[in-house]
């Protein structure tokens, strides 16, 4: 069984998008990131990096102890490898495919992610015009790098569906938040609006939707309560 630590956020829902393409078994145990779930000391057992998701397979392939694993990456070549599915098998194929996780680690989620953080506070921690603007320009540079890929293939990583395409979707669903229009991304809108409309996608995107909080509800002591918590972390002190 797969032990998904999960909060409905796009790196969540990339893992649960993969589950549901897969149909599966899967178990979620919600880490609640705005109350500190995920600086507890048995999350920290899990991912040292304190950050969700994190998986934890209690029936591993090798028939050894239960595995865990953290990045979401990391776990969704792991899943696609034990399924036997989304992953090509041939040496070029696999190495395509991987190309393009790396990509979305180290490219579209990070500046997709600053953007989202200097928006949200765009008017709560003084004049944020210069990285609003360094990152609405990299969000739109991210777009243009799918839209050119998907121009020369049907998906991200080529002719076949993938974990490449799995996760690169749940980032780009805030693309009118990123200040973006897809319709400047034709290629790009096409791919995205196929991928909205599979089953497996809305599932695994729905995944969680009872989790949320409307932050609009809560009091202003809550609200700088979970500041406190999501914003400006530093370095956890060594557990001697």
């Amino acid at each position: 069984m797969i032990n998904l630590h999960y909060w409905p956020t796009p790196n969540g829902k990339k893992v649960t998008i993969l589950l549901e393409e897969l149909g599966m078994p899967y178990n979620i145990i919600p880490c609640r990131i705005s109350m500190g779930d995920q600086f507890q000391h048995e999350f920290l057992k899990i991912n040292p990096n304190h950050r969700m998701p994190a998986m934890v397979d209690t029936a591993p392939t090798d028939g050894g102890q239960p595995l865990s694993l953290f990045e979401s990456g990391a776990i969704m070549f792991y899943i696609a490898e034990k399924a036997g599915r989304f992953l090509p098998t041939n040496f070029r194929g696999r190495h395509k495919v991987n190309q393009w996780i790396n990509w979305q680690m180290a490219n579209q989620g990070p500046k997709l992610g600053e953007c989202g953080h200097f928006l949200r506070l765009k008017d709560r921690e003084g004049d944020q015009s210069y990285a609003i603007r360094r990152f609405t320009d990299e969000a739109n540079r991210i777009y243009g790098v799918l839209n050119n890929q998907l121009f020369r293939n049907n998906y991200v990583a080529g002719d076949e569906y993938s974990i490449a395409d799995m996760i690169c979707y749940p980032w780009c669903i805030n693309w009118e938040f990123q200040r973006q229009d897809i319709t400047e991304f034709k290629y790009f809108q096409k791919w995205f609006e196929e991928l909205s409309e599979r089953p497996g996608v809305k599932r695994g995107m729905a995944v969680g939707k009872d989790l949320s909080v409307d932050q609009s509800t809560l009091s202003e002591e809550e609200r700088v309560r979970i500041h406190e918590i999501m914003y400006n972390q530093r370095a956890l002190p060594v557990p001697e």
